[in-house]
């Protein structure tokens, strides 16, 4: 059976589309609000967007791209506010808005531009372009390729296409709380060139995301570690941590041991282990095999062990392979 048209999709086609007149904006604005409303309910649910797709916003304003989404603006500061979908879409719609801004390689950490705020209670990602309508236009039809291609299992969507007017107001935008914040990792993987953004892309670019996003000496002070079986799990945790999985963003517990050569292999997986054991990483059942990712709540001891080698309590490590 299609999908049937949203009262939003027909209200937009009759007042023109984007291009749709300011004295719309008001009815638009109220019908966009109760479709992210339902896309936040099913979002919650084993399948979302099944009868009606649900709705993700974009415009252009003045020298930006806007895009309003079905999740909850708590992502801002916690990646562990909402479940896996919500978040795929975030880091989906976060992708396609730098990629039609086309901003180019980030220089620094300080280069990174997104800003993420709140509009009537949801999530608004505010991205600069020097060509905001066209950039705006890009991301538009980029993110209907990825629904219409399914990339978010579970989930239909429709990208609409809105005039600037009607996500006007969107208020505390600023950039993602954390240095290695998901959607931090998003926009710097995408502006470095990977494409899809998926775990072998972003691993792919590892090394370069780590650089740009981590402390100085920070990555260095991990993988010289002394204590063989320490300088692993601060490896893994840096790792995972360098490519924004926290909270809703996963990975297979099998990848903690890439990067890892004969021995430390084995011992890389027993330290996974003894990570989950520990709370620092958490575990997502998963068709066939098993996902893990970091905590949220435990970020400050990961933190600590990844830049200073500092075991928290609970940790038991295994011993060094003889």
């Amino acid at each position: 059976m299609a999908a049937s048209r949203s009262e939003l999709e027909r209200a937009l086609l009759d007042a023109g589309g984007p291009d749709a007149p300011r004295d719309s904006s008001a009815r638009l604005r109220r019908l966009l609000d109760a479709e992210l409303a339902r896309g936040v309910r099913e979002l919650g649910e084993p399948r979302t967007g099944y009868g009606t797709p649900i709705a993700v916003a974009v415009a252009a304003t003045a020298g930006e791209v806007l895009a309003a989404l079905p999740v909850a603006p708590e992502l801002r500061a916690d990646p562990g506010a909402v479940g896996e979908r919500a978040a795929a879409l975030a880091a989906t719609a976060v992708e396609q808005v730098v990629e039609g801004a086309s901003p180019g390689p980030p220089r620094s950490r300080d280069d990174l531009r997104l800003r993420l705020g709140v509009l009537d209670g949801m999530l608004l990602l505010a991205y600069p372009a020097a060509e905001p309508v066209e950039a705006a236009e890009y991301a538009h039809e980029a993110l209907n390729t990825e629904f219409e291609e399914r990339r978010i299992d579970r989930l239909r969507a429709s990208a609409y296409l809105l005039p600037g007017h009607v996500l006007e107001g969107g208020a505390d935008l600023r950039a993602p709380i954390g240095a290695t914040h998901p959607l931090r990792v998003a926009e710097a993987v995408t502006r470095l060139g990977g494409s899809p953004l998926d775990d072998e892309t972003v691993e792919a670019l590892e090394d370069q995301v780590l650089r740009l996003l981590e402390p100085a000496g920070a990555v260095s002070r991990a993988h010289q570690d002394p204590d063989p079986v320490r300088r692993v799990a601060r490896r893994i945790l840096q790792r995972l941590d360098g490519m924004g999985k926290w909270g809703g963003y996963h990975t297979a517990f099998d990848h903690l041991a890439r990067g890892f050569a004969g021995h430390d292999r084995a011992l890389a997986y027993e330290v996974g282990e003894a990570l989950l054991e520990a709370g620092l990483l958490e575990q997502k059942p998963s068709v066939g095999q098993r996902h893990v990712y970091l905590s949220p709540k435990r970020s400050g001891e990961i933190r600590r062990l990844i830049d200073d080698g500092e075991l928290p309590p609970g940790l038991r490590l295994p011993a060094a392979p003889a």
